[in-house]
């Protein structure tokens, strides 16, 4: 069990909890410490309407704000990406928090994420938006960078994401999907969405059969309860079936809540609940484990 990040983590102290998605007047592109990149993730927001087809109980998106900007408009985002892109170039990005306290070993592009206030796939221009990364991924040089999907899995299966995907593929892309949950009723109640778990396990399946995935998955207390053992047991079950379906799982993040959730009876796991979650599964999985903490690290 790997529990990578935890130095930037605690060095940093709480930069790298807020995980704003702004940065200077940028609409589309922001760039944040990230734990799980182990460093400067470059984030492109698609879905600055703040619309989802998941409302998880967990999301730390503040949906009681209205969004000022409802539209993607790519010009801008590309004119964007050039621009943090240059600032981390030239070095300008380290001049103010959080990335001043980054190390020299710690500086760089780990990876330039779709990653946003909504679901990155629901956007029509998501093969376009891909395009624009690779494209500038090149242009910087960033060859050990990666692209990264964070999604839920959902939409998978539309043809315009799989060419998305296909060209991620070319660019050293990794998709994190999100899988919650073992049983239906437990995923309705944490993700709160239309789209059966079946569906999300298939698409998983499907896209996996092409190359490795990433499974993020986060486990908290509801209403004061841990996750069900039964419920840990049913989501090594799923993935075991997607593994034996021909689907390649490279990596399991398991995590728990870091900041404000969008329920107050959603709350974070102590290290040791989230360790004993992660024993199970590594048990069960064979699969290497991730852990992340949550940022009030209760013991």
């Amino acid at each position: 069990m790997n529990r990578p990040g935890e130095g930037i983590a605690e060095r940093l102290g709480p930069a790298w909890k807020r995980h704003e998605r702004r940065w200077k007047e940028n609409r589309f592109v922001y760039a944040v410490v990230s734990r799980r990149s182990r460093g400067v993730s470059i984030g492109i927001n698609l879905n600055p309407d703040k619309a989802c087809n998941f409302s998880c109980v967990y999301c730390q998106v503040d949906r009681s704000v209205a969004p000022s900007i409802r539209k993607v408009d790519l010009e801008k985002l590309e004119l964007e990406l050039n621009c943090i892109l240059e600032a981390e170039r030239d070095g300008s990005l380290y001049s103010a928090a959080p990335f001043n306290a980054l190390t020299p070993a710690e500086r760089g592009i780990r990876d330039i994420a779709f990653s946003g206030d909504g679901e990155p796939t629901a956007f029509a221009g998501f093969e376009k938006s891909v395009r624009i990364a690779a494209d500038a991924r090149r242009r910087f040089g960033l060859d050990t960078s990666r692209l990264i999907l964070l999604t839920n899995a959902a939409l998978l299966h539309r043809p315009g994401v799989r060419a998305g995907l296909a060209l991620m593929d070319l660019n050293n892309g990794e998709i994190w999907a999100k899988l919650d949950a073992g049983t239906e009723e437990y995923f309705r109640k944490v993700n709160r969405t239309r789209t059966p778990i079946r569906k999300i396990l298939l698409n998983i399946r499907d896209v996996a059969r092409v190359r490795p995935l990433v499974i993020q998955s986060l486990w908290f207390r509801i209403h004061g309860l841990r996750p069900p053992t039964d419920e840990i047991e049913a989501y090594c079950n799923c993935l075991n079936g997607i593994i034996s379906a021909g689907g390649s799982l490279k990596i399991l993040q398991l995590y728990t809540i870091a900041r404000n959730p969008a329920e107050a009876y959603a709350s974070a796991l102590a290290d040791r609940e989230l360790d004993q979650i992660a024993s199970i599964v590594q048990s069960r999985v064979p699969v290497p484990v991730e852990v992340f903490y949550s940022a009030a690290r209760p013991l």
